[in-house]
């Protein structure tokens, strides 16, 4: 069963004052003109999209002035960087340490506890450009743990070690933590980084597996111990953060970042640091047409055993964006073979794609990025947030399943057109 949103181009974002009217499939008619990224000369002035997520899970109305606040400050974080001439991947990093640092997201500050009651964090980048990755996972006192991953990024670009070493792209626990920490990463005590919320969190969790355990003497205990489980990781606690940028030269990144489930086992790595799991980033090349960037949020085992963020940027090939997103989110992820065995298949993606294009009017000294974004999830509902470097706003949104449809089961999908102009010399 499928519940799908009206979608639209709820935006039109114009780095132009002059902008004509926007071609009824803007994509299919940029890609007509399209022409290699080296044949254009670096456009003049600045400019870029953002498009970032609090997570897929359930937002609560008592929470969602917070949720929204805080994706549009990462938007704001992101915009900042590219007005200031940052590549994509530069703006990207910076989205993720403002919605990191927020108390309300499970990411960095105020992540889930584990059964131990500690915190340990995932996180992942890739840059579209270099194709590039760095990612951690199981890291503990660290508030940014999307610094690591960037770092580690940046340094494998590098090239080799002493003595013809490969340089790591994804490092785990201690050693991650030693790594940033001698990298100039400044640690910080993972009691500081639990909140008031994470805190009660974990006490009303423990709480009820206690009493789980307790009441744990029927005909079937592993099934009431699954049940247990499946109530506490449900949609609730599935609020990964991440985002994905361009810039105005047609470079993608994508980043995730993530607390992991409520009372995971210590040492668990979800989705976020997984290579083509949490996020992908693809410039366009001469197989592909179009640049891809993209993020997930949910449950980290539903995403590994999908590997959805690289399958969505494939899909993102296709003529028809808003189709390939719907036809992968149900067939590459709801009725995957790989979950067959699951009642609820919980994630949400944002994706990005973009192509450049030279435009007859109103002048040819006029290029430009059209850029189509789009967002969808099977959870109760998913916050997002979006913004170009014109804007003086970012606009955010709280996306919900329709009335009377499962979590994951059925999914939503939104999403809008943004076009991106520049003067060439």
């Amino acid at each position: 069963m499928i519940g799908l949103s009206s979608y639209a181009g709820v935006m039109e974002s114009l780095m132009n004052s002059a902008e004509e009217q926007q071609p009824s499939s803007p994509l299919a008619k940029a890609l007509s003109k399209k022409q290699e990224p080296s044949k254009h000369p670096k456009p003049k002035g600045v400019g870029g999209f953002v498009l970032v997520h609090a997570g897929a899970g359930y937002h609560s109305e008592s929470k969602a002035k917070e949720y929204k606040h805080v994706c549009k400050r990462a938007c704001q974080r992101a915009v900042d960087q590219l007005k200031a001439g940052a590549l994509a991947v530069e703006a990207v990093a910076a989205a993720l340490v403002e919605l990191e640092d927020s108390p309300f997201t499970n990411a960095g500050m105020g992540s889930n506890l584990n059964l131990s009651g500690e915190i340990e964090c995932d996180a992942s980048i890739m840059d579209g450009k270099s194709l590039h990755y760095g990612a951690v996972g199981a890291i503990s006192g660290i508030k940014n743990p999307v610094l690591i991953a960037n770092r580690l990024m940046t340094e494998a670009q590098k090239g080799k070690l002493s003595a013809g070493r490969i340089p790591p792209c994804f490092l785990v626990g201690r050693g991650a933590h030693d790594w940033a920490v001698s990298h100039g990463i400044p640690p910080c005590p993972s009691e500081k980084m639990a909140t008031k919320f994470s805190l009660s969190a974990y006490k009303r969790n423990k709480r009820k597996m206690e009493l789980a355990e307790k009441m744990d003497t029927g005909e079937n205990p592993k099934k009431k111990r699954r049940q247990s489980s499946e109530n506490e990781n449900g949609s609730g606690c599935l609020d990964t953060v991440g985002a994905v940028v361009v810039d105005l030269e047609g470079n993608v990144a994508a980043a995730v970042s993530s607390g992991g489930l409520a009372m995971k086992h210590p040492g668990r790595v979800g989705q976020a640091a997984h290579y083509g799991c949490g996020c992908w980033a693809e410039n366009a090349c001469n197989m592909n047409p179009y640049s891809t960037a993209v993020s997930t949020s949910g449950c980290g085992e539903h995403l590994i055993r999908t590997m959805l963020a690289r399958e969505c940027s494939t899909a993102m090939q296709s003529d028809d964006a808003h189709q390939a997103l719907l036809d992968a989110m149900q067939n590459k992820f709801i009725s995957s073979p790989f979950l067959a065995s699951e009642d609820r298949v919980l994630g949400g993606v944002i994706v990005l794609r973009c192509c450049r294009c030279v435009e007859t009017q109103p002048s040819p000294n006029i290029q430009g990025i059209l850029v189509e974004f789009l967002w969808s999830h099977t959870t109760e509902s998913m916050c997002v947030g979006y913004m170009s470097a014109q804007d003086g706003k970012a606009k955010t949104h709280i996306s919900r399943l329709p009335p009377g449809t499962v979590p994951g089961q059925s999914l939503a999908i939104e999403g809008g057109v943004c076009r991106l102009m520049s003067v060439v010399e």
